[in-house]
């Protein structure tokens, strides 16, 4: 399983629309982040650690909300930033599993290539984010095809011939 490490706030000022969420509110923005983040991981299953810093929030402690099998959230503790967190786990993670770091600081993906991970901008990640919602509104349109529910399909063919006969008649 591929390890995703997520840059939070790193993503929400390099994509558009969560920037302007993030002006009515930081939750929302974090909110749709996360959102996001759910569709990709249900169809990749790629394991995400999303990552947000609390550094500079006094008195705060490190929390850790596993979502669901694929999505944790963690907020970092007081004093350490998202970038550090995800070097240490990238760190113990780097070399044994394939690890991905997403953010647009270059001297984190420098750091994440170092000790064994890929990297990719939050701006390449919403690239690949697009072509994934696209390629599930295909599956679902593809399958809601094929699980369409035509009369035709259920009745007999002479019952189908005599009612098409009676729906042609004048």
């Amino acid at each position: 399983m591929k390890y995703l490490f997520v840059d939070g706030y790193n993503v929400i000022n390099a994509w558009s629309f969560l920037r302007e969420a993030k002006q009515v509110s930081f939750d929302a923005a974090r909110q749709a982040l996360v959102d996001k983040l759910l569709n990709y991981a249900a169809y990749s299953k790629e394991r995400i650690i999303l990552v947000f810093d609390a550094h500079l929030q006094p008195g705060s402690i490190e929390k850790k909300e596993r979502v669901n099998e694929y999505l944790t959230i963690i907020f970092t503790k007081e004093g350490q930033t998202a970038d550090s967190y995800i070097e240490k786990e990238v760190n113990s993670l780097g070399r044994k599993i394939e690890v991905c770091v997403v953010t647009s600081d270059s001297l984190e993906q420098q750091l994440a290539f170092q000790r064994g991970a890929t990297r990719m901008s939050s701006l390449e990640f919403y690239h690949e984010m697009i072509k994934i919602e696209k390629n599930i509104g295909t599956e679902l349109k593809k399958k809601n095809s094929e699980n369409r529910n035509l009369l035709g399909d259920r009745i007999q063919r002479d019952v189908l011939e005599k009612l098409e006969k009676i729906r042609r008649s004048p």
